[in-house]
This record gives structure tokens, sequence and C-alpha cells, in this order.
């Protein structure tokens, strides 16, 4: 560690229960010297709620390039930042990841302080497989980008949780029912607040719901596991070299080009092949 620096705490903070801040949250927030945010009127009336007067500092996707390299100063000019996300734990699905990588670089100290997080309260309320799950935060916002996501994940053999606003989730379920096919799906909103909200069923019975119900507040998705990709069987050399010659390679092309791809003696596959051309 870098002598003399500072600590890079990451608090998480309640994702809607002011209940769930943990002792230790607030004493990290009371003692830091800066508090980095990601909408400080937000995190002030977390603050206030807790009696915790710091400095307050603005974090945020928009200013992370520059703010970054300020808070990496202080950090190594000896003083300790305690960094906050609008709700939940900060650095997962939120600029803080990128804070903590360039500290890490620096040699700074980074200390995790844990608390609430809505993928986790969703996953283990859902009643589907936690072991094992895959965390894709937000999809795409573009259609086309979307799409393409869901493409490279549809074979994922793990649940899969997700985040989206309000907004776009029932375009988004839309586009997972193309890409994937019907699966168990579970809809989590106002995750630990007075109006908590389960829906269990499938993406087409979830958007059933959704065009029954307006969608507020943010959503988590849990999502059934897919099918794992399962590759072809390879062919046995001589069923490609026949495979090669039946689709109008000459023998020679066909011999060189198995041998090359099964790394196997060009001179050992045509005799082989002439082995079992004499059996016949």
């Amino acid at each position: 560690m870098t002598e003399g620096a500072g600590t890079l705490y990451l608090c998480a903070t309640p994702i809607g229960n002011l209940g769930d801040m943990t002792p230790r949250a607030v004493e990290i927030l009371q003692q830091a010297d800066i508090i980095a945010a990601e909408d400080t009127r937000h995190t002030r009336q977390l603050l206030t709620h807790f009696a915790i007067h710091g400095k307050l500092l603005s974090y945020h996707e928009h200013n992370k390039q520059l703010q970054g390299k300020e808070l990496i100063k202080a950090l190594l000019a000896g003083q300790n930042i305690a960094l906050v996300s609008d709700a939940g734990f900060p650095g997962i699905a939120d600029p803080g990841e990128l804070l903590v990588k360039e500290a890490i670089a620096a040699a700074i100290k980074v200390v995790p302080v844990p608390g609430a997080n809505a993928a986790l309260t969703a996953l283990v309320a859902s009643g589907l497989p936690s072991v094992t799950f895959f965390f894709g935060g937000f999809l795409p916002k573009s259609r086309k980008n979307r799409r393409e996501k869901l493409q490279e994940w549809q074979n994922i053999p793990s649940t899969i949780v997700l985040y989206e606003a309000p907004h776009r989730i029932k375009e988004v379920l839309a586009d997972i029912l193309t890409a994937w096919g019907d699966r168990p799906l579970v809809l989590a909103r106002e995750l630990t607040k007075l109006h908590e909200e389960f829906f269990r069923g499938t993406v087409s019975t979830g958007l059933e719901f959704l065009q029954a119900k307006e969608p507020r507040g943010e959503f988590v998705l849990v999502l059934g596991a897919g099918e794992p990709h399962k590759a072809e069987p390879a062919l046995e050399p001589l069923a490609k070299v026949r495979m090669l010659m039946a689709q109008g390679s000459q023998k020679k092309e066909a011999l060189a080009a198995v041998a090359k791809e099964y790394k196997i003696p060009k001179r050992e596959l045509y005799n082989r092949l002439l082995c079992e051309e004499r059996d016949r």
C-alpha cells in the first residue's frame, strides 16, 4: 500500500428501508474526510437522517473521469473517502467500479463496508437456484445492442439477475421472450420498502402482468437458467475426409485440410484412408 495514503471505503446504503443502514456504515461516514456520492441531494437526505455532517462531493457517470482523478489525489494526500451510490453497494452497475480500479492501481487501500444489495435481495427471495447465478447489471439501452447481448447470454447455465428501469421493462421482457423463449421469471420491485412486490411466473406471464399494471420503481429481474451450449460432436478424421470429398473436394485437398485441423501427419492420414479403402 502507498505509505501515507488514505483509505477508500465502499459503504453500502439502504435500498429502501433506512433500518438496513449498518452501525459500521454510519461510523465510517461520520469519520470520512470526504463522502463521494452519485446524487448529492439524495445522499444529503440520508446523511441528515443519521445526523452525519461531512464534506459531500459529486461522483457520477458523467464526471467520473475528472472527479475520479481528484479523489485519487485526495486519497494519496492521506484523506479517507467513503464512496456511496444512490442505493445499495457502490461499485455494482455504477461508476464506483472505475474509482475502485484506479485506487487499486495507485496502491490505495480499499475497504468494503457491506450492507444492502438489490440483486442478492431479489435472488434469495426468488425461489430460483442461487448456485450458480450470473449478474448482468443493466442491459444495453439500444435495442440492437441489447439483442446482441441477449444472444450472447442465451445459453448461460445459471440463474440470471438483471436490473431494469420501469420505462424500459416491458420492451426488455419482449426482447428476452424473442431471444430466449419463455422461461421462469421473478420480477422484484420496491425491495425492502412498504410496497415491496414479487411477481413469480414466466417471461410471457410477466409481460401480461405488466400490461395490466403500469410498472413503477426500479426492477430486479431473476430469470431461470438457459440450456448449456452443446458443441457438435467432432467427426472422426477419416469421416471428415470423406465428407469433404463428398462435398466436391479432391482427395489431396481433403487430406491436407483434415491433417491440419486434427494435427495429424498427412502421410499417416493417407495411409489410414488407403487401409480403409482396401478393407471395404
